[in-house]
């Protein structure tokens, strides 16, 4: 069995489409790293493009769903508590395009590829502003898209 799941994450990991999508899932990497990384790897660009948009937007609606949860369970724990508060601190630097704009703050916040911006950190914003969620979903696909 061991062996099997071992044979199973080497094949993933072999597998650079897979790495690519798993790479733009990450909130430091996300399409700023996916999209280089894919095409190092021999992927063509509009390929990696895709591959990295669907990525990077899968994580974004369970994060909108759960964040309340989440944030209510890493409070519970000194180092979640501390994580918690480092990451809020981040995001509200960025807060101030999305409360002056709106949702096309949102879209620009998401789109703008520099530090500290792109769809976790607008997830993050909009929790933070408690904007509905269909709308921020919505805006953030727009601005990875």
């Amino acid at each position: 069995m061991a062996g099997m799941r071992g044979d199973l994450m080497s094949s993933l990991l072999d597998n650079k489409e897979i790495l690519t999508f798993l790479i733009s899932m990450l909130p430091i990497s996300e399409l700023r790293g996916a999209i280089p990384f894919a095409i190092s790897q021999g992927i063509i660009p509009w390929e990696a493009y895709l591959i990295a948009v669907a990525g990077n937007i899968l994580p974004v609606l369970p994060l909108l769903l759960l964040l309340q949860r989440l944030a209510i369970f890493a409070q519970r724990y000194k180092v979640g508590a501390k994580f918690l508060d480092w990451t809020v601190k981040r995001a509200k630097k960025r807060e101030d395009l999305v409360k002056r704009y709106g949702w096309a703050g949102l879209i620009l916040l998401v789109a703008i590829p520099l530090p500290i911006t792109g769809a976790w950190t607008g997830t993050l914003v909009s929790f933070l502003l408690s904007m509905k969620i269909r709308y921020s979903f919505l805006a953030i696909c727009i601005g990875v898209g």
